[in-house]
C-alpha cells in the first residue's frame, strides 16, 4: 500500500502500535474480532497470523517523531486470504484514511508477484525479527531473554515457531521430514534494534539473512513472518538478490 498526507505524516519514533491500530481498524468487525480477541489457538499460544513492514519512503527525525514529508509505503502479508481481501477493500473503497493523528490519502494497492520459492535463498527483513525465551531467575520472577542472530537458539526457536504456524494454517501436523534454518548472512551490531511497543521493551533485528530449508516452511515465513510478535510489527521478509559489488 502506498499513501500520502495532505500535509506531513508525523508519528512517534516507534510506531507499531500505530499501525497494528490502523489494520484492526481496516479489516471488517468479524473478522477484526476473530484475529484480534480469538486469534488462531496452538495449544496455550495465539497467533494472529499476519504481520507488516516499517513504513518506507524519505523521512527525517523531528523532536523526537518521525516525520514524512512525501509518500510512504507500507507492506502486509497474511497466509490467511480473508484478512489480506477485507484489508485492501477497506482501503480502496475509503480512499481517505487516518494513522494516528494524520488524515492520508491511498495512492495505490499492489500485489507483488514473489515467484517462486527455492530451498535456499537470501532474504532481507522489512520489520525487525524478535527471538526470546521467558526464564526465572533464582527468585523466580519472571525475566525475558531476547536472542541474537548469533546465538544457535535463535534458529533453533524460528524453526519451532514456523512449525506451530504451519500445523494452523494447514490444521494439520507438520512434515516430519520438514526443515529449516536461518544464517545471518550480513548482519552486525547495528542491526540490532530497541523498539518500545506501548510500555514493552522488544530487542529485535534487521539485516540480511540466508534461509535454508523446505519449501513449504520458507513459504510461511514469507505469508505470517518470521519469529514472535508478528502481528505487532516483527518479522516481515522480502527476497533480496546479492549485488554483485556486496557481501565480498
Amino acid at each position: 500500500m502506498e499513501s500520502y498526507s495532505s500535509k506531513t505524516l508525523i508519528l512517534p519514533k516507534h510506531y507499531n502500535y500505530l499501525i497494528q491500530g490502523f489494520i484492526y481498524r481496516n479489516l471488517s468487525k468479524a473478522i477484526a474480532t476473530k484475529v484480534h480477541d480469538q486469534g488462531y489457538k496452538y495449544g496455550k499460544r495465539e497467533f494472529r497470523l499476519f504481520t507488516f513492514s516499517r513504513l518506507f519512503g524519505r523521512f527525517e527525525f523531528q523532536d523526537g517523531n518521525i516525520v514524512f514529508k512525501e509518500k510512504c509505503t507500507l507492506w502486509i502479508a497474511s497466509p490467511i486470504t480473508e484478512i489480506l481481501e477485507s484489508f485492501a477493500c477497506s482501503l480502496a473503497r475509503k480512499g481517505k484514511i487516518k494513522i494516528g493523528n494524520n488524515d492520508c490519502h491511498v495512492m495505490s494497492i499492489e500485489v507483488p508477484f514473489i515467484g517462486d520459492y527455492n530451498e535456499e535463498l537470501l532474504v532481507r527483513v522489512l520489520s525487525p525479527i524478535t527471538v526470546y525465551s521467558t526464564l526465572f531467575t533464582k527468585d523466580k520472577k519472571k525475566k525475558t531473554y531476547y536472542y541474537s542472530p548469533f546465538e544457535d537458539n535463535f534458529s533453533k526457536l524460528l524453526k519451532e515457531n514456523l512449525f506451530k504456524k504451519y500445523v494452523l494454517v494447514n490444521k494439520g501436523e507438520h512434515d516430519s521430514k520438514f526443515d529449516f534454518s536461518i544464517r545471518p548472512e550480513k548482519v552486525s551490531k547495528k542491526n540490532e534494534h530497541i523498539i518500545f511497543y506501548k510500555e514493552t521493551v522488544i530487542k529485535a533485528w534487521s539485516g540480511i539473512y540466508r534461509l535454508k530449508g523446505s519449501i513449504e516452511l520458507i513459504k510461511l515465513a514469507f505469508d505470517c513472518g518470521l519469529g514472535a510478535k508478528n502481528s505487532q510489527g516483527f518479522g516481515m521478509i522480502e527476497k533480496w538478490n546479492r549485488p554483485s559489488s556486496s557481501l565480498s
